[in-house]
Parts: structure tokens; sequence; C-alpha cells
């Protein structure tokens, strides 16, 4: 097993194109191509965490958020983030981290959370935009179903909860092979008309090339009649949030108490309260401040994220309760998915989830 090996596992339900632009997901510290035999799982790296790994003699560190957000410009004992990477490198401990594409994966952190909580008919709040493209391809009839296969195959396809989605129209294409072609119908220097398929499909943009390979690949003709578009429609595997619905409304306090016991808090800061139950609920895991326009459209009678800033309270205005359950406390269960993910791919691979306490925020509860 080799570092790579796990990379490729996790990113092939959070490909690291979805991470946000000031993120640092990927490997973070060793060599792609190095053999590994035990990883262990966390949220955050710490130098205690390294420590951890380096007792249970762990060569890899699978980790949430990134240790290196920002380039280092030396390695010296001055902080915990070059004490932990100087450890790491020392012990050939490799780290990886799954951030912000793993957030807005479907199969993602905000799911997890979701699925915690009970909530049903999950779909993502904040949709990527601009991320689909359109693959219009033909074919001869004799070969379109292999086509299609390999567009589905390499990632094409998905529209939804569906997959192997496509439009297909039969007709007839006509070509002229050149003296240097070498045509799998027809004559050289003759025109040729052929029944053919006019396969349509849409992928997304992270999957483009691999589909365009994988149909090239199987495609019979030297050359291969395609055209890609771009679509403006919106991709519902991937973005911000989730929504969900309870099976049955429940009062507010009800619902404050279930997201404090799922969550293991002590307490929790929301909104005053609406007045109304609780059925619809929006949430992201981590700092959602940003979506909350996003929650408060979606029709969510409660928003459940991290991070919110005082003045960010007042905006719901009646329209939902927004709770705030804390960073680390809405992104916990992103240990277990990491986890579940590689032993689901590798299921004699040795995964571990570090013991060690990251959350960098306590709390005082006066009796």
């Amino acid at each position: 097993m080799t570092v790579k090996d796990i990379l490729n596992c996790i990113t092939e339900v959070a490909p690291l194109q979805w991470q946000e632009s000031y993120d640092n997901a990927g490997l973070q510290v060793g060599d792609l191509n190095a053999e590994v035999h035990k990883a262990l799982i966390c949220l955050d790296i710490t130098e205690e965490v390294v420590d951890e790994a380096i007792v249970k003699h762990c060569d890899l560190i699978v980790s949430h958020h990134p240790l290196i957000f920002k380039g280092l410009k030396h390695l010296s004992p001055q902080t915990y983030i070059e004490r932990a990477v100087m450890k790491a490198v020392k012990h050939d401990i490799a780290m990886i981290s799954m951030h912000t594409n793993l957030d807005n994966s479907y199969l993602g952190v905000s799911r997890v959370l979701a699925e915690r909580l009970g909530l049903k008919d999950l779909h993502i709040m904040q949709p990527f935009e601009n991320n689909l493209k359109k693959i219009v391809v033909y074919a001869p009839v004799t070969a379109a179903d292999k086509v299609r296969q390999a567009l589905f195959d390499a990632g094409a396809g998905c529209i939804g909860n569906y997959d192997s989605c496509s439009f297909n129209a039969q007709g007839q294409g006509s070509f002229k092979a050149g003296e240097s072609a070498h045509p799998y119908v027809g004559e050289i220097g003759k025109v040729h008309f052929e029944d053919e398929v006019r396969i349509e499909t849409v992928v997304p943009k992270h999957a483009l090339n691999q589909a365009i390979a994988a149909m090239l690949k199987v495609h019979p003709y030297d050359e291969v009649a395609y055209d890609v578009y771009a679509l403006e429609n919106e991709f519902q595997q991937a973005g911000a949030g989730m929504v969900g619905v309870f099976d049955n409304a429940m009062e507010e306090v009800d619902f404050l108490a279930l997201v404090a016991d799922t969550l293991g808090s002590s307490c929790l800061r929301h909104s005053a309260l609406t007045g109304r139950r609780i059925q619809k609920v929006a949430l992201c895991g981590g700092s959602g401040s940003p979506f909350m326009g996003d929650a408060i459209r979606s029709g969510a009678d409660a928003y459940l994220t991290a991070d919110i800033k005082y003045h960010d309270f007042f905006v719901p205005e009646g329209r939902l309760l927004l709770v705030d359950g804390g960073h680390f406390e809405t992104e916990q269960f992103t240990k277990e998915l990491l986890s579940e993910l590689i032993r689901k791919k590798f299921p004699t691979f040795a995964a571990e989830i570090a013991e060690t306490r990251t959350n960098a925020v306590y709390y005082y509860v006066k009796n």
C-alpha cells in the first residue's frame, strides 16, 4: 500500500479539485510513492498527534484540517506546526489532509452530521455552479454500448440520485477517409455513410479528461467526432452544506437537546426561539456563516453550523433558529468517515482513529 493509494481512495468521493482556493488539501508531508502499513486518523494534526502516531507505529496520518495552510519559510522548533512537521519527517511519517474538498462532497462532512442527527431526504444546500460539462460523441451502432459504458465507468452520466444517464439518437454520419487515414469502415477516397448513435451525457469538470480518455480508448474510429459543452446547471453532488428533514417535527428546545446530545456539547449558542416546530434543517459542518442566506432560502426551520459571529445572530429575524454547535463538534464525525472510506476500499489496511484530544476550545460550565 502506498500513500498515493490512500489519497486516491478518499479523492474518489472528494476530488482535490473541489477544495476552495484558499485551501491546502492533499499531501502535506512525505512521498506519494512511499509504502505505508498503518494510518492514524484525526481531525487536526498537532505535535501530540504525531507523538501518538510514533507510539502506535503509524507511518501515515490522515487529517481533515491541513497542518500546513501557508508556506513555511523555515523549519525550527518555534511553532507547533514546524515541530510537528520536523518530527514527522524524522520518523518517516507521511501526512495527507482532506479538508474543503471533503466539506464540499455530498458524501462528506455535512452528510455525516445530518445522518447522525437522523435527518432524511438529504440534498446539498448550495450546489456547485459551472462545474458540469456535456459530452456529445458519435459512435457506430455496433460500438455505441461500449462507448457509452466507458463514459459511465469514468464518472459521466450522474444526475442527482441517478447514474448511467444519457440521451441517444440514431442517424447517419458521413466522412471521406484521406490517404493517410485508417478507416474502421468505408474506403479511402470515397464518401461513406454510416449508421451512428449520438450519445449525450453530463460529466463533472474534474472527471472530464478521464471520461474523454476512456471514450477514445474504446471508440473504434481513428478520428473520433465529439463535442464538449459548458453547462450552467447546478451540480447536485458537490457544494456547501446539507438540507434534510425529520420524520416528525419537534419543539425547538427538543431540537436543541438533540443537537447537544449528538455533538456531546455542554452548551450551545443559538438565536432567539422562533416559536415554530423544527422539521426541515439546514446544516454545515465547520464555519458555515457565509451560507446563512442559502439556509434561509431553503425554507429550513433551523440552521446548524459553527463559528457564528455575534451580529450574525441578528440576521435570521425569526425566519429560522440559528444554532452554533462548535467547529470541532460539528466536524468530529469526519474521523469515522475517513476511517470508513479507507477500510471499505482496503479492508485489511490498519486505519486507527486518534485518541489525542485536538479540540482547542474548552468550556467552563458553572454549577
